[in-house]
């Protein structure tokens, strides 16, 4: 099966499929090529932040997209909370369901601050992740998780929007899908400030959302 990487993103944290090293080499190289090229206010940290601080980007800045209960969800709605984004699905069988334990992980790092972070799943694959799926894999993790559900336009759309790669490959049955595996982050005020590399490990991404928490104060 496969995740794959950020086209625009450092350092590309991709799903990939089966053993691809020449293309995941490629991808990696591009990734770090374009957070080279990146405007100097995206680079800068007020704070030494663990992730990658994209503070000031001009993309990833909102979605519209219907929930598994059908209810049209954007940004919006979440705010006055850090809002945590990740593109994958349901059939992923590694960085999906690693990215989602470790935004468990996070939320109980938090203590009292759990409920100010949302953490939301957007399906890059809604040909297979029909709603009822899509609301039963995200409740086993936690049940305030929200997952949402675009038709194929609506998908390409916001990924674009998020400059998030995926991209269908055949298996011997099916298929399955390479995708970027970042996880965006909203700080309260609905900015845009952080990607989080999948290898980054909960401690130091529940420190980050402390400190956009302390910001927001």
């Amino acid at each position: 099966m496969g995740d794959s990487l950020s086209l625009s993103l450092p350092p590309r944290q991709t799903a990939s499929t089966g053993s691809r090293p020449r293309r995941r080499a490629w991808l990696l190289l591009a990734a770090a090529a374009t957070v080279a090229s990146l405007p100097a206010c995206q680079q800068r940290a007020p704070q030494a932040f663990k992730g990658i601080d994209i503070t000031g980007a001009e993309y990833a800045r909102s979605f519209d997209l219907p929930d598994a209960g059908g209810t049209t969800r954007t940004l919006a709605d979440f705010k006055g909370k850090i809002v945590m984004v990740f593109f994958g699905f349901t059939q992923c069988p590694d960085v999906c369901p690693t990215a989602l334990s470790r935004a468990v992980e996070v939320r109980k790092l938090l203590g009292a601050d759990a409920g100010k972070v949302q953490v939301v799943l957007v399906t890059i694959d809604p040909e297979r992740d029909t709603p009822e799926v899509l609301r039963n894999y995200v409740n086993a993790f936690d049940a305030s998780f929200v997952a949402l559900r675009g038709d194929l336009q609506a998908t390409a759309a916001t990924a674009k929007e998020f400059k998030v790669f995926y991209q269908k490959v055949p298996t011997a049955s099916s298929y399955t899908m390479d995708h970027t595996a970042l996880t965006y982050v909203f700080d309260p005020k609905g900015r845009v400030r952080l990607a989080l590399p999948h290898s980054l490990p909960a401690p130091d991404v529940a420190a980050d959302l402390k400190a956009l928490l302390s910001e927001a104060k």
